[in-house]
């Protein structure tokens, strides 16, 4: 198994985040030989510059922290964020839409912003503090049939942050109960 360091995503994403910020947060990451950096997109360009010569990875959001930008900007953002150099996406769901049982535009925005990433990997943040079991069952349902890489429970910015029940409800999620489900507008 590999040291545990080797996992972390070293983040900072207040909006007060200065260059000063990201200067230490970037020579603390490839001191403890962390995985990545999680920044804002303003700042991938200066990330890239300061951790070319490492293995450290740039990770960066979008839709942060609400997940309720439309979800042209979200391509368009996820689409910038690769181009200046980033190697991971981290998106928020649209949990509006979700509640609202559009669950095809969900799953359509996830899957577009997948295709305009390539390779590079996409985890979703699902934000489960404000959804119930079965709403966590269904989202991640949902990230799952986009091509998404990975489930997130949180951002940090909602009323809990990542919880062991979240993570279990995720885990016991039984997605294949969903795949029949329309998922159209109702």
């Amino acid at each position: 198994m590999k040291p545990i360091n080797s996992y972390i995503d070293h983040t900072l994403l207040k909006s007060t985040a200065t260059i000063d910020d990201i200067l230490t947060l970037c020579e603390e990451a490839k001191t403890h030989d962390f995985f990545s950096v999680c920044i804002n997109g303003c700042y991938i360009h200066l990330a890239e510059e300061l951790l070319r010569d490492s293995s450290v990875k740039i990770c960066s959001v979008i839709g942060f922290p609400l997940g309720t930008s439309s979800s042209r900007s979200k391509i368009y953002e996820a689409e910038d964020a690769v181009a200046y150099g980033a190697d991971e996406i981290d998106m928020v769901m649209n949990l509006g839409l979700l509640k609202s049982g559009k669950l095809n535009l969900v799953e359509t925005e996830i899957a577009s912003i997948k295709n305009i990433i390539g390779r590079k990997l996409l985890k979703v943040i699902i934000e489960t503090c404000y959804l119930s079991s079965e709403e966590i069952s269904i989202a991640s349902k949902i990230v799952e049939s986009a091509g998404a890489d990975f489930v997130k429970t949180s951002t940090g910015f909602g009323t809990k942050g990542a919880t062991l029940e979240g993570v279990s409800e995720i885990k016991k999620s039984d997605l294949s109960k969903y795949e029949n489900q329309s998922l159209g507008w109702h």
